[in-house]
């Protein structure tokens, strides 16, 4: 009876004592998932990280040999200094707790490593408010078991990783970096007996934690402790092992905790980028300009080498992916519709185009394009027109490829904004009215670059690249490049000594939307094209910033050290173009080299005589609205008949009325209605009409 019962509470006493059971170490260590995950460069250089998970703050899980020895022992003598002899319980410590209860001094824990990896494994055994003796027993046969089937320096090193240090820092690893700005590896002495002072409770003061590190190192002289635990609770520091080179970007690519992604930027190209534009920011000042983008790819690949979308600064929306953000592209698009239309064969690039006033008459109103510098130098060839960014040329040169067209040439160059038809965006499409992203740019001009392919660029290093796909010919691509690394061409726009002249062959085109909000530099060399965007990301105008003087200086820079070592070359020329010494006729610009398509070569260039143009009536537009302003005085309100052709001996006719002499340039005052103005010839012929209204 009596061994009955004896078998019996022994078979109850180890029922109620039965630890939970434990994982082995491998499954303890493939479910360890960090809170964060890593963004590598090509080299596999880490140049950034972003937290994902915020259950708690983990980094990767450390291996024991990256923790410095002297951290291990420290730790080990401090929590238990008996851990590489005993079998998963002290029973000298035990003793001892026994013993100070007897005594009624004070105990200390006696729960050994292997009793804490236990409990981190398997929460339930120590619980909050589980304290008796059999939770206790419970405890001690799970670290028995755990210390049976592990080895120590497995148990040692779990440990390291599970411990919660201090808040929301889980692990050496966190805890390092958080409170010490270190890896584990650089951890010292006195850091990990701040550490062991901490972990009895991690949330105790500066000078408790540093009572108990005195304490820990059994040293006369702690004078030093109060400084260094005060230091290591202040201010949180990063837990970023990075530089944090590619914000953005890891924030668009790291979604997953425990996610390496390997990029194709290039850790020194990054840094040059962020270099170049925070020095331009800074120069520009916040009330200038706030906000700046660069991207940089390769042409032979169409890997993206660099991708900084913002710097900070005294940017109000540092958050804001710049280089993703569709923004007005300017005039920026100007290379492609010259591209298309020498392609077509409407234009070469030394055809004349009329750089003077027009009115376009428009679904929505009377469109009048203005220069960027609102002057007009009379006839231009194409090369200066596109070099020197000139506005009105571009509106005429988009009346000959038309409005779909050249919209569907820009869908297919990749600007993947452009979601509405032609008719949509107007004439204004010439000047950049569309939105477009910095990535998409940069993938457009390389286009330029590899003879008028194009291929989406990549970011990823795995990732595939896609076959390039032919847009616009190589002649056409070749000779475009050609007019925009011209640095003659566009020295009536941007004068002799630009940031957009380099000592060595590369091709660029600037660009200022509406209302100054945006400023673009893109432009490509022999191997890189370097995108770059200025402006506020909030959308209000920047001050005081030209064409030359917000994106242009950081693409200089960029593009001076990419090619420090090595100089651009200009691109070999292709089949199918000829060479003529050109002549333009009343000097309206300098005899010069030019390049064309085979077959639409000429050597003397000319504007048509005015005797040579049709007689017409250039002012108003058809079409046209006028409204009478009440607070001017209405004798001040007279419009202004304006024509051209051979005119002499015709004459102008107001409804009714005989205005006189068409080369007179009459001013008239016309009452409110709708009013019909013909031009007719000496035999009474009306060669020219229009209707415009008077409100």
């Amino acid at each position: 009876m009596a061994l009955t019962l004896l078998i019996g509470g022994h078979l109850a006493l180890d029922w109620i004592t039965r630890p939970p059971p434990l994982p082995g170490y491998a499954s303890v260590q493939r479910a360890w998932h960090p809170s964060e995950a890593w963004l590598y460069d090509r080299n596999g250089r880490l140049i950034d990280s972003s937290r994902v998970d915020y259950q708690a703050r983990r980094l990767a899980w450390t291996p024991l040999a990256e923790v410095a020895p002297i951290a291990r022992d420290t730790l080990i003598a401090a929590e238990d200094r008996r851990f590489r002899t005993h079998r998963g319980i002290d029973w000298w410590a035990l003793a001892g707790v026994l013993r100070d209860r007897i005594e009624g001094k004070r105990t200390r824990g006696a729960s050994t490593l292997s009793m804490q990896v236990a409990a981190y494994l398997a929460p339930d055994l120590a619980r909050p408010g589980r304290r008796s003796w059999w939770d206790k027993l419970r405890q001690m046969r799970a670290g028995a078991a755990l210390d049976s089937a592990w080895s120590k320096d497995q148990i040692l090193e779990a440990y390291l990783n599970l411990a919660g240090f201090r808040g929301e820092a889980q692990g050496i690893g966190a805890a390092a970096l958080g409170l010490f700005g270190k890896t584990p590896a650089g951890l010292t002495r006195d850091d990990a007996l701040l550490l062991a002072a901490l972990l009895p409770n991690p949330r105790a003061a500066s000078g408790e934690v540093a009572r108990r590190a005195c304490a820990l190192a059994h040293e006369a002289d702690c004078s030093r402790f109060p400084g260094a635990a005060a230091s290591m609770l202040g201010p949180a520091r990063s837990l970023a092992l990075d530089p944090g080179l590619a914000p953005h970007l890891a924030a668009a690519l790291l979604d997953k905790p425990g996610l390496r992604v390997t990029t194709t930027l290039d850790a020194r190209v990054q840094r040059v980028a962020i270099a170049a534009l925070r020095r331009q920011l800074q120069g520009l000042g916040g009330s200038r300009a706030r906000d700046g983008a660069v991207v940089v790819a390769d042409n032979a690949t169409g890997e993206i080498l660099a991708y900084v979308g913002g710097i900070g600064g005294e940017s109000t929306a540092p958050a804001v992916d710049g280089a993703a953000a569709y923004r007005q592209a300017g005039s920026t698009l100007k290379p492609f519709l010259y591209a298309m239309a020498i392609e077509k064969g409407y234009l070469t690039a030394a055809s004349i185009l009329d750089n003077s006033p027009v009115q376009l008459d428009t679904a929505s109103g009377l469109y009048v394009p203005q220069n960027y510098d609102r002057a007009f130098k009379g006839p231009v060839s194409a090369r200066t027109a596109l070099a020197g960014s000139l506005n009105v040329p571009a509106v005429r040169t988009l009346l000959l490829t038309g409005v779909d067209s050249f919209r569907d040439r820009l869908w297919d160059t990749g600007y993947r904004g452009l979601v509405e038809d032609g008719q949509y965006y107007g004439y204004s499409l010439a000047l950049g009215s569309a939105e477009v992203t910095l990535v998409e740019q940069v993938a457009a001009y390389r286009s330029l670059a590899l003879g008028g392919r194009w291929a989406k660029l990549r970011i990823l290093k795995d990732s595939k690249a896609e076959p390039l796909r032919a847009i616009t010919t190589p002649q056409a691509a070749w000779i475009v490049a050609d007019m925009l690394a011209d640095a003659n061409a566009r020295t009536g726009t941007f004068g002799p000594d630009s940031a957009l002249r380099l000592p060595f062959w590369a091709a660029v085109k600037t660009g200022t939307s509406k209302a100054m909000r945006d400023n673009w530099c893109v432009g490509f060399s022999d191997r890189y094209t370097v995108g770059v965007w200025v402006g506020n990301l909030e959308g209000d105008p920047m001050r005081a910033v030209s064409g030359t003087s917000g994106a242009a200086p950081v693409w200089r820079d960029v593009m001076m050290a990419l090619h420090a070592a090595t100089p651009g070359h200009a691109p070999a020329e292709p089949q199918g173009i000829e060479a003529r010494a050109i002549h333009f006729a009343g000097a309206i610009e300098q005899p010069r080299r030019e390049y064309f398509v085979r077959g639409t070569g000429f050597s003397e260039v000319a504007s048509a005589p005015e005797a040579a143009r049709r007689p017409r009536i250039t002012n108003p537009v058809a079409g046209s609205v006028y409204a009478l302003d009440p607070d001017i005085p209405v004798a001040s309100q007279r419009l202004s008949i304006a024509v051209s052709g051979a005119v002499t001996g015709h004459r102008l006719l107001l409804d009714t009325h005989d205005l006189g002499a068409a080369d007179a340039h009459p001013l008239v005052l016309a009452p409110p209605g709708q009013h019909r103005l013909r031009l007719v010839d000496l035999a009474g012929r009306v060669v020219d009409q229009v209707r415009f209204t008077i409100r």
